[in-house]
């Protein structure tokens, strides 16, 4: 099943994908005399999605294209799925051709993980900004795979990590990499990626949430990093050097998960970004599957002081 967070009337709302487009779930309810949350943190952080998933896998998928007030695709605006996650999580330089841009080895005994702030946060069509900050000459843009968490939870068992996981996302997370590399202290402990993953517009999520059941073998996933259209890099999640499973273990006995909070995992390789460029996150799998792509224009802030 497919949720995403659209713009109707001043608002964003929660939506279920169909065939057709987006039926709001307010449209579901009406229909079928159902409370289902209306917002997509709230359906999270209520534990309601499995129920929502239950149902659709065993008929509804078929009671949606019925139901009327679905808003066609040509006419979705989509934005993040959600605004305000306690926690977003990231894992620096988890493939080895990423941490060889920065001169730097995959870090092996505990993963290079980073908190971002949910002011950084944008969604599908929202600008990335790179930064007025004269320092601030190359920012890069990374794709991601993004792992949602649906339960506030600890100390979870490797073998147990999907009870918590709640859905998949595509992500573009940003780094001001000029930053990253003239400083000797940061470039040498990829540990300390925080400083300069932090600026408005570095976080991009959505414009779908796809739950498990629909990705059979997360590892068989492939993320590509897609740069004015054209694919600049890709891997496939086994090459990961700490996978899904054991990031969403590891940092449950370190810090634990709220619901809803979010794990980006890393990315095949990051791309320089610049004013009038495009940013993409595509996620292929096999017998055609795919996520709805994550697409972003770039806007440089030393250009367009007015968009700041």
């Amino acid at each position: 099943m497919r949720f995403a967070t659209i713009k109707l009337n001043g608002s964003e709302i929660a939506g279920i994908v169909t065939k057709k487009g987006v039926l709001p779930v307010a449209c579901l309810n009406a229909a079928k005399g159902t409370a289902w949350a209306e917002d997509m943190m709230s359906l999270i952080q209520k534990g309601q999605i499995p129920g929502l998933t239950k149902w659709y896998n065993e008929g509804g998928k078929e009671e949606l294209e019925e139901i009327p007030g679905v808003i066609c695709q040509e006419d979705v605006v989509y934005g993040p799925l959600y605004r305000n996650p306690k926690r977003i999580f990231g894992i620096g330089l988890n493939y080895t051709d990423h941490a060889a841009d920065i001169g730097n080895a995959a870090p092996q005994g505990f993963p290079g993980s980073f908190f971002k702030m949910a002011d950084t946060l944008v969604g599908p069509g929202d600008e990335i900004k790179t930064p007025a900050l004269k320092e601030a000459v190359k920012t890069t843009a990374e794709a991601e795979l993004g792992v949602i968490l649906g339960k506030d939870c600890r100390d979870v068992a490797e073998e147990n990590w999907l009870d918590v996981v709640v859905g998949y996302t595509t992500i573009l997370d940003m780094t001001e990499e000029s930053i990253l590399k003239g400083n000797e202290f940061l470039a040498g402990n990829p540990r300390y990626l925080t400083i300069v993953k932090n600026f408005p517009t570095f976080f991009s999520f959505g414009p779908e949430l796809v739950t498990p059941d629909e990705v059979p073998d997360v590892l068989k996933l492939n993320i590509q990093s897609v740069h004015n259209g054209e694919v600049y890099a890709e891997n496939t999640v086994d090459h990961m050097t700490h996978r899904p499973a054991r990031l969403v273990s590891l940092h449950s006995s370190i810090q634990g998960w709220y619901a809803g909070d979010v794990l980006s995992t890393g990315t095949p390789r990051a791309f320089h970004i610049q004013d009038g460029d495009v940013a993409e996150c595509r996620i292929q799998g096999p017998d055609g599957f795919e996520m709805r792509a994550l697409v972003n224009p770039v806007v440089d802030l030393k250009k367009h002081p007015e968009k700041a």
